[in-house]
């Protein structure tokens, strides 16, 4: 049962990040707004898409799920600086505290490992 629970948790994890990545590739223009309006260069997106892609199959299928998780979980507490619009967007805080949230399940998944049901290790 642990290992099925560990499975099905590190899918709806990784579910956020590949539809992340899907996001970006079939709909680019806000993403890259909001990059650009930080005065970061809007073609991050493509390396950004890639990475969420790679580091939600990763968390599915292995390897180095424990890894991964601790890089995810610093993803999702470094992307929140990007929602943090208190006054411009008191909606965006809800993002936030949904990336640390994600970020807190990332870290219990790096500590506790990927359980039995992954193809690489």
């Amino acid at each position: 049962m642990a290992d099925a629970a560990n499975l099905a948790g590190r899918v709806l994890l990784a579910l956020l990040f590949l539809g992340g990545a899907a996001q970006k590739w079939a709909d680019p223009a806000p993403v890259m707004q909001m990059i650009g309006g930080l005065g970061l260069p809007e073609t991050l997106i493509w390396p950004v898409a890639a990475f969420n892609l790679i580091a939600g199959l990763c968390l599915i299928l292995g390897p180095k799920v424990r890894v991964w998780a601790i890089i995810l979980a610093l993803y999702c507490i470094g992307t929140s600086w990007f929602h943090w619009q208190l006054r411009a967007d008191p909606w965006q805080v809800t993002i936030v505290v949904k990336n640390w949230a994600i970020a807190g399940g990332l870290l219990v998944l790096a500590a506790q490992g990927p359980g039995r049901l992954t193809i690489w290790r």
